[in-house]
């Protein structure tokens, strides 16, 4: 399995980030070819002092190739252009591969 984490700053309007997220984005989000799950938060907190964001998102896909692929068609473009609608604090978006464990 393979994680796209996208992790925003606070926004300049934190009630519109969150209703134009919910409302318009995440719909998105749910068409997104080849995303097996995903999951967001805007109760970002940290164990201790200020979080440095403001809200998660996790998208789950099969591997590298099948995000690389998902990021790059039309659908994925969109979503990366919509982005500028909501999050003026910025975003950083990270990926990695996801080592299974137990214990």
């Amino acid at each position: 399995m393979h994680k796209l984490v996208v992790l925003y700053s606070k926004p300049a309007d934190p009630d519109h980030f969150r209703d134009y997220y919910v409302t318009n984005h995440l719909p998105l989000v749910m068409k997104w070819p080849g995303l097996l799950a995903w999951r967001y938060s805007f109760d970002v907190a940290a164990t201790e002092g200020e979080a440095p964001y403001f809200a998660v998102f996790e998208g789950d896909f099969a591997d590298a190739a099948a995000m690389a692929a998902a990021r790059a068609s039309p659908h994925g473009q969109r979503l990366a252009a919509d982005v500028a609608n909501y999050a003026t604090g910025g975003a950083v978006v990270i990926h990695y591969p996801v080592q299974d464990g137990t214990g």
